[in-house]
């Protein structure tokens, strides 16, 4: 199964970090914040991934085409430009990186990705959000209730929006994006979606917050899976304080691999 990141936001605010950076390559405890969320995947068994940038985007492929040199020794012959590798510690991951364009919306990066994807259930996540979520769980929730999104419903007060959820919570019946308001169960991300979802996107405009979700709740296929556990957004420079410190206590509640 593949696992699709947003990744092509301008992050602006956090923008003390994303004037340099796209927000997805912004560091916690020394490596990007893309690189944490990878290792949760890896960690449920999932290697095969797709990253949707947009801004950017050249020093997401940057970092990822120089990912295995930069982590391992070598001996390079000068005079033949043969490399010999020694030892390495990299990431048995297959990374796509795609430029989904400057300016598209998440949905619509989505789309553009379609033919990678393939017609196979995928995960979907953001760019800049952790959690210890049980993403298997996840998973069998998700083919058990027959929907064709499931998204990982997680508490975090205040400024993001909140769901509206069925009395068992294992549907939702309204969804309402950063809206101001009364806290209560938010969208944490960390999806498992269908292919049917392309066919409620539109184009490069279409954002997947809005139009799709409103479709598939319309037809009654937007599940949730309640994750009681740890989530945390890096949306601004307090939030990736509050994650560099978890990370520097050496027990950062995200960190689910060995």
């Amino acid at each position: 199964m593949k696992v699709v990141i947003f990744a092509g936001g301008y992050g602006s605010r956090l923008s003390e970090e994303t004037t340099l950076r796209p927000k997805p390559m912004v560091e916690v405890g020394g490596k990007p914040i893309i690189w944490h969320i990878m290792k949760i995947y890896e960690h449920h068994g999932f290697r095969d991934f797709i990253v949707l940038g947009g801004y950017k985007v050249d020093f997401i492929k940057n970092y990822f085409h120089s990912y295995y040199a930069q982590n391992s020794d070598f001996t390079v012959d000068l005079s033949t430009g043969e490399v010999t590798w020694m030892h390495n510690a990299v990431e048995k991951w297959r990374v796509t990186v795609l430029d989904t364009g400057l300016e598209t919306m998440t949905a619509g990066r989505l789309k553009r990705a379609r033919q990678h994807i393939g017609n196979d259930t995928f995960l979907l996540t953001y760019g800049d959000g952790v959690s210890d979520v049980d993403v298997g769980a996840a998973i069998k929730a998700h083919r058990d209730s027959g929907n064709w999104v499931t998204l990982t419903a997680v508490s975090q007060p205040g400024r993001y929006g909140a769901l509206g959820l069925s009395d068992d919570m294992s549907r939702v019946r309204t969804f309402r994006e950063k809206a101001a308001g009364d806290g209560g169960l938010i969208n944490g991300g960390y999806f498992v979606v269908e292919p049917e979802v392309f066919d409620f996107i539109e184009g490069d405009d279409t954002v997947w917050e809005e139009g799709p979700m409103d479709a598939v709740i319309a037809h009654g296929k937007l599940g949730s899976f309640w994750h009681k556990g740890y989530w945390q957004s890096m949306d601004s420079l307090r939030d990736k304080m509050v994650l560099e410190n978890q990370w520097a206590s050496g027990n950062a509640p995200w960190k689910v691999w060995v």
